[in-house]
């Protein structure tokens, strides 16, 4: 059945993507079926709701990428990155803040994977890095105020930075260090070396 495929397909999703994705799906399903109104979704100083626009393929790229066994990382990047922006929305008067959220994203995973070359379009090839740019770029052409955008390269930035170039500089250390009780809720144990099986959990010898 078709259903079973595209349920088989969407648990294959890495946790943290298939989540963002289907919150994403759900608020917009509630925002076109007039449950839900775009002005309850919007950031304000007392009721913080952020309508999201995720771009799926490079959440899950990140996450099944440089972020493959530390679903905790990836989700203290978020908070991290919703934190910031919110405050700097705040100073700005932004108020829909899922652009950047996305514009981070892409970001981040453009800085990590600096030799992929994306096409873009069809039209234009080039290395990722420029990605984030020429999006913000096509923003602007369709009319689109590029803060948001701006907003989203600029946190993006800070969290690599932090996370990437300061602490491999001279008497650099990482600053960002994600809460143990994230660790302990989403990441798998960590195997200890020193564990030694039972006899009865040893492989024997292959029977004939």
């Amino acid at each position: 059945m078709a259903w079973q495929g595209l349920a088989t397909e969407f648990l294959q999703v890495p946790a943290v993507t298939r989540t963002y994705t289907a919150a994403c799906v759900l608020t917009t399903a509630a925002v076109q079926l007039e449950l839900l109104s775009p002005f309850q979704l919007y950031f304000n100083p007392h009721l913080v709701f952020r309508k999201f626009q995720p771009r799926f393929r490079y959440c899950r790229m990140l996450e099944e990428g440089s972020f493959r066994g530390r679903t905790a990382d990836f989700v203290f990047m978020f908070l991290f990155g919703g934190v910031l922006m919110t405050l700097l929305g705040l100073l700005g008067s932004l108020f829909f803040l899922g652009q950047a959220l996305t514009a981070m994203l892409v970001y981040v995973w453009s800085r990590r994977s600096p030799g992929v070359r994306v096409n873009f379009f069809g039209l234009l090839t080039f290395q990722a890095p420029f990605l984030p740019w020429a999006l913000m770029g096509f923003s602007m052409l369709l009319g689109n105020s590029i803060l948001v955008d701006l907003l989203g390269i600029a946190v993006g930035h800070v969290y690599y930075f932090l996370e990437d170039v300061f602490p491999n500089q001279p008497g650099g250390k990482r600053l960002l260090l994600t809460p143990s009780f994230l660790k302990l809720l989403l990441d798998a144990p960590e195997e200890d070396p020193n564990y030694l099986p039972l006899p009865e959990e040893q492989p024997g010898p292959l029977q004939q």
